[in-house]
């Protein structure tokens, strides 16, 4: 009797935690040290006209993850699983520019993570990398690793957010202003918002969270108020850290502080408002943003190798490949010393051009292939906004490949 009434209440309880962690994959995942970079350098240039491109990253955020977080738990399949039942072999691609990019990019968040020891405890960079990485995998290689994965994001997002509005709050911005051009910019600089769009919504990110949530077992149309419930908060901690980070840089800007944007204009800005402290937030800050981002890329870029291999599906298997692939993108960071421009550049192309191929592939399941969703009628009006982000991250994946192609050719 005691055991009937106790099973029911652990799954909820471990449902529960898997939602609350699959938010904050999704948000922490958006809120690497790229976007880190990306937010500071464009608030330096832009001033308060940046929070414009903040609203719409977060818009555009709203409409892809809403979509992708339902048809993925409705149907109950993973998004490569999806691409291939509607056009065989799209799967496969769509795995391989997922697991490609999360590799390379995650050689910049173990980067970032060593980067963000150095300037909270003073260690070197690779040492700090190494660390970092093996508290990733020491999550991987437990028993529960899902739950662990779950609550080590929670406590990191949570910390991010609360270091962050500090320093948003000591350094002054114009509230005011920043909020009239959230909606009415002085200047709308269009490649500024697709570069923060595809550095927050691009690549794996899009997926982290959907596939969390799918580990849980929160799938088929029963669950569509919960997983809406999640995809929403999911978008709130991320608009909410994304904007307290452009506050806290624009405060800074506001005050007459020239940022160098060739250094590392973030550490600058946040020493600028609170002086050591400042400094020392801003390495836990960007710490916290790259591990998160490690531990995001690796268990998402995983979650896609079913694709090519059905052993990869058992737990325990996908858990130590979790294991090798941070492990490996370790062994090129302390062997390069750095993320070399190239692949990244490289790397931000391929988000470009995953964005648009998976997005629309899913739309398409959403639309005329209901069995897939198990009959459920699904709303019109998240496929018209749906088809509209479609048709911008299309666009979106254009420039990205010019950008490699130009890139290449200089």
């Amino acid at each position: 009797m005691t055991t009937e009434a106790t099973e029911p209440t652990t799954t909820a309880r471990t449902r529960r935690t898997a939602l609350v962690g699959a938010i904050f994959l999704m948000a922490t995942s958006a809120i690497g040290p790229g976007f880190i970079t990306q937010t500071t350098t464009f608030t330096a240039r832009l001033g308060a006209a940046f929070a414009f491109g903040i609203l719409m990253s977060i818009l555009v955020d709203f409409v892809v993850q809403m979509n992708i977080w339902r048809v993925v738990s409705i149907s109950g399949k993973r998004a490569h699983e999806i691409a291939n039942a509607v056009v065989p072999g799209a799967g496969h691609l769509l795995a391989a520019l997922v697991i490609l990019g999360g590799l390379i990019f995650n050689i910049g968040n173990v980067a970032g993570s060593g980067l963000g020891l150095n300037a909270a405890l003073g260690l070197d960079p690779k040492l700090g990398g190494l660390i970092s990485a093996l508290i990733g995998i020491t999550i991987f290689a437990v028993k529960r690793a899902g739950m662990a994965m779950d609550r080590l994001l929670i406590v990191l997002g949570l910390v991010m957010i609360a270091l962050t509005l500090y320093v948003a709050i000591v350094s002054g911005p114009p509230v005011g202003d920043a909020l009239k051009q959230t909606v009415v910019p002085e200047d709308i600089d269009f490649a500024a918002i697709t570069t923060i769009i595809g550095g927050t919504v691009g690549g794996y990110i899009t997926y982290s969270g959907a596939h969390r949530l799918l580990d849980s077992g929160t799938t088929g149309p029963e669950h569509v108020r919960e997983v809406t419930r999640g995809a929403l908060s999911g978008i709130a901690v991320t608009g909410l850290m994304r904007y307290l980070l452009f506050l806290a840089i624009l405060g800074v800007v506001a005050g007459g502080v020239a940022l160098d944007t060739k250094g590392n204009a973030t550490a600058q800005a946040f020493e600028s408002a609170a002086g050591e402290f400042g400094q020392r937030a801003f390495g836990v800050v960007l710490w916290a943003a790259a591990i998160t981002s490690v531990v995001g890329a690796a268990y998402t870029s995983v979650s896609f190798f079913d694709a090519f291999s059905a052993r990869f599906a058992e737990p325990r298997v996908r858990s130590w490949a979790t294991v090798a692939f941070i492990a490996v993108s370790t062994v090129i960071y302390l062997l390069i010393g750095t993320a070399p421009a190239a692949l990244l550049v490289f790397a931000g192309g391929f988000n470009g051009l995953i964005l648009p191929i998976g997005f629309t592939i899913l739309l398409y399941a959403a639309w005329r292939r209901r069995e897939l969703l198990k009959g459920y009628r699904y709303p019109v009006w998240l496929l018209v906004l749906g088809a509209v982000v479609a048709a911008l991250t299309w666009y979106m994946g254009v420039v990205s490949a010019r950008t490699i192609f130009d890139y290449l050719a200089g």
